[in-house]
């Protein structure tokens, strides 16, 4: 089994089978660069005193290893049916994996494939973002606007059960590949809904999937409103041409902007924190620690708000998380924007894609983060600062959030029992824009930025 690991660039997933990319290698930029993904060299440690008696002696657990021998020789030789050893070390791999938390995961190489070619925004499926439960089940996050699974009803909060007759095994590995598939075929998903009293079956005929992560419109006169879907590796480029747009639809200089992350489930940190920067003429924008050195990171502003000033509301929902969080935190933590809507659902932590040499990958969470301020929203999300109240009291998605997880990363402050509402429609985008109209609150100074305490 190849043990080299290669280190690819920290990004923020919301999931482990998202419509992500991991990108190539990057050095860290020069100061007032633009801002590269950290580089992880999983060579390096430095584990916290608290934790770092075992990491620190370097010796390998022999007396585990043999342990592990004798039954992996075991399985070999009197399991009822043969079993190749590239089987047995997968799922060795796996299980090593599944007890750490719901964002680290083995991708076997179709797998590994598939989630950097889902970022690039093209790709064959029916266009959801899922999260693989304990039984094997796919629990959905967000089916991704204006996509085959969106148009044949799939929601936030449904849990496949089985894909074309076919239940799920606890023992399987990307569980999700099926949805994969030519562009016109069918697929039919046995879904449980709550208040369902039975699986229903759904069909969905899949499409070449291409995302358009960001869209924009004039709302009225000199208001401009900009969707953002996820962050993908020309999402931040996209937005800055799409807000020159408005600009120059509403004669040179918008009045305001409303800025939708409702149901984004994240992506790129670099994006994100790229899109901040736009906005923003100074002040911190996110900070990342960890047990390696490396992974430890902090992003701060560079001067230059491309809307000189001009308020910034952003729309939020229990469906918006990690990247989605940073850049919504980082807005509200330096006064530039006001946060409407629901709880954000409260993913701050921060995983590393390391690929290995026989095409597989491992996704290993890496590293927390931090807004400005030093808070983490790890399985608390961020607050509103106007709260909207969902459009259906006992929606099926409420409830539905990091702190819900099993076997989460422990935040903070857990809270499972505050969690956002999921906001659909466009009467949510009309009052969003209500409270960008009323009157400007006074702006607090940005937080000093400082470096990651250890």
């Amino acid at each position: 089994m190849p043990r080299r690991l290669l280190a690819t660039a920290v990004l923020l997933a919301v999931l482990p089978v998202a419509a992500q990319q991991a990108p190539s290698p990057q050095p860290a930029a020069p100061a007032g660069e633009p801002k590269t993904p950290v580089a992880v060299d999983p060579g390096r440690a430095d584990a916290k005193p608290a934790k770092r008696a075992e990491a620190d002696t370097g010796k390998v657990p022999l007396d585990d290893i043999r342990r592990f021998v004798t039954v992996y020789n075991a399985v070999r030789q009197a399991y009822v049916e043969p079993v190749s050893d590239a089987r047995l070390m997968a799922g060795a791999i796996r299980g090593l994996l599944l007890d750490l938390d719901p964002h680290s995961t083995y991708f076997d190489k179709s797998a590994a494939e598939d989630f950097d070619e889902n970022a690039r925004g093209a790709y064959e499926g029916i266009g959801v973002e899922l999260q693989r439960q304990d039984d094997g089940t796919l629990k959905v996050i967000a089916a991704i606007d204006d996509t085959p699974a969106a148009k044949a009803g799939i929601k936030a909060g449904d849990i496949i059960v089985a894909i074309d007759g076919k239940p799920f095994r606890l023992d399987e590995g990307d569980t999700s590949a099926p949805l994969r598939g030519p562009a016109g075929s069918r697929v039919v998903l046995g879904i449980r809904r709550k208040g369902q009293p039975k699986p229903i079956d759904i069909t969905v005929v899949r499409e070449t999937i291409r995302i358009a992560s960001v869209r924009s419109r004039m709302l009225e006169p000199g208001y401009g409103y900009i969707r953002l879907a996820a962050f993908q590796a020309d999402t931040a480029a996209e937005f800055e041409k799409q807000l020159d747009g408005l600009e120059t639809q509403s004669g040179g200089h918008l009045r305001g902007l409303v800025m939708d992350l409702r149901s984004n489930p994240g992506g790129l940190l670099t994006s994100a924190v790229q899109i901040a920067d736009d906005l923003l003429e100074r002040g911190g924008i996110v900070s990342t620690r960890g047990r390696m050195p490396i992974a430890d990171a902090q992003f701060s502003a560079t001067p230059g708000d491309r809307l000189a000033g001009a308020p910034v509301v952003v729309l939020v929902d229990g469906g918006s998380a990690s990247a989605s969080e940073v850049l919504a935190g980082a807005l509200k933590d330096n006064g530039r924007a006001r946060i409407v809507g629901s709880r954000t659902f409260g993913k701050g932590s921060v995983q590393t894609v390391l690929p290995l040499d026989n095409g597989d990958s491992v996704k290993l969470t890496t590293a927390r983060y931090f807004t400005p301020s030093g808070k983490s929203i790890q399985a608390l999300g961020i607050v509103p600062d106007v709260a909207f109240a969902a459009a259906k009291s006992g929606d099926p998605r409420r409830g539905y959030s990091e702190a819900n997880l099993p076997g989460h990363l422990r935040g903070d402050a857990d809270d499972a029992t505050s969690v956002g509402d999921i906001l659909e429609g466009d009467a949510y985008i009309t009052q969003a824009l209500a409270e960008l109209k009323k009157p400007a609150r006074p702006t607090p100074a940005p937080p000093t930025a400082t470096a990651p305490a250890r």
